[in-house]
């Protein structure tokens, strides 16, 4: 078999495809919080319905995440990688559009659990077949692209929850999405998941034989544990920074500036990050110091609100340090054979994202069970995710300059 030549620069059809991916698939799941209370006024909701009927909503789109996580994940290990970037595209396309019509909270649930699945497979098909498809000393390029580009989009969704109509934000979201299948994708599955399927005897997008092995079992749930402290930061500390200025009187706080300057933080950290592991060449120590620079951002988050002044800057200096995610993904990807990749990206970027699920029950118990603030419960919440991230990212092997070609 004659084995193609794999890209140099970041600037292919695959890098393209899968960042523009991203970059809409950013930009809706983070319309939904950004538009929760808008979208469910003009409903009819009011009062205590507004909270609750959002939450459910958010689990409803996180439940679909995570199964989706695992669905496109076995598909993408078993049918292809450009399979599940194209339909995880179209599946969350046509919800988005569905979104800009909804008139009832049962049509709006559907909607964003189909939305949820389909957004759980983009970002895992993507990174994985830019890391198949690039060289091993370039490859890091390609992924910072991917990520910076799905971090605009979340800026974006920032901006336009300001300017623009809810319907209209999800209509552009959908169309968008839509247009990208215009892309020539079939031509860009890898060579790697073209060659391991012509073998047999390998498991291949298995979700129990991730813990068939002991120490595959470890790398996998330490993967998961490196992202959580993204999520908590955005999924509590960013959403409930309206409630944290209000309990210790700060006025004129406004949430989606500190969105827009978080994922600000998030795209610069993105860009910063993966060029300095390219240039360091390392995953493990980049990853090490933006995690530092982001909990010494959250101390003094804290310390603003704590002190009755309101600074978007540590908004974006949290920002900054959780854009660790291009390397975390890169090096997420590079722990896993093949045969699981797909799987393992997915499961793990999603499972990510639906910890926050966790996390925000789990502050609430700290709340009613010891009688701690607002801000107390967020701290210890804050405390475990970021020692877990800690030793995880220390106890995981160096992952720079591995060559991707094998299979667990």
């Amino acid at each position: 078999m004659n084995i193609p030549k794999l890209h140099h620069s970041p600037f292919n059809l695959a890098v393209i495809a899968a960042g523009l991916g991203f970059f809409v698939d950013a930009f809706d799941l983070f319309l939904f919080s950004i538009y929760r209370i808008p979208s469910l006024t003009e409903l009819g909701l009011t009062g205590a319905q507004l909270k609750s009927e959002g939450e459910s909503l958010l689990a409803i789109q996180m439940a679909g995440m995570m199964l989706g996580g695992i669905l496109t994940g076995m598909i993408g290990d078993r049918k292809g990688r450009v399979a599940v970037l194209f339909g995880s595209i179209l599946l969350y396309s046509l919800a988005n559009i569905a979104n800009a019509f909804v008139h009832d909270t049962t049509m709006y649930a559907v909607v964003r659990f189909l939305a949820g699945m389909g957004l759980a497979g983009e970002l895992g098909a993507g990174i994985t077949l830019v890391s198949e498809t690039m060289t091993v000393e370039r490859r890091g390029y390609g992924t910072i692209l991917v990520a910076t580009m799905g971090a605009l989009g979340a800026v974006c969704a920032g901006l336009a929850g300001d300017i623009v109509h809810w319907r209209t934000a999800f209509l552009v979201a959908g169309i968008g999405g839509l247009l990208l299948l215009l892309l020539r994708m079939k031509s860009m599955e890898s060579y790697m998941f073209k060659n391991a399927s012509t073998e047999s005897g390998k498991k291949k997008g298995s979700f129990i034989y991730l813990f068939s092995n002991r120490r595959r079992a470890f790398k996998y749930i330490a993967c998961i544990l490196m992202g959580v402290p993204i999520w908590f930061s955005v999924g509590l500390l960013i959403t409930l920074s309206p409630e944290l200025a209000k309990v210790h009187h700060v006025d004129g706080w406004v949430l989606t500036k500190a969105f827009t300057l978080f994922q600000i933080g998030i795209t610069a950290g993105d860009l910063s990050s993966g060029v300095f592991s390219q240039l360091i060449r390392s995953r493990k120590n980049i990853l090490l110091m933006y995690m530092l620079l982001a909990i010494v951002s959250t101390t003094f988050f804290f310390l603003q609100f704590s002190q009755g002044t309101g600074s978007y800057w540590w908004c974006f200096m949290m920002g900054l340090g959780c854009g660790y995610l291009s390397v975390f993904v890169t090096s997420t990807a590079e722990h896993f054979g093949t045969n699981l990749r797909v799987l393992v990206t997915a499961t793990v970027t999603n499972f990510m994202r639906g910890s926050v699920t966790l996390l925000i029950p789990f502050h609430l118990w700290l709340e009613r069970s010891f009688d701690f603030t607002l801000s107390l419960s967020l701290m210890i919440t804050g405390s475990i995710v970021w020692l877990l991230a800690l030793v995880s990212t220390i106890m995981l092997s160096e992952t720079y300059g591995k060559d991707l070609n094998y299979q667990e």
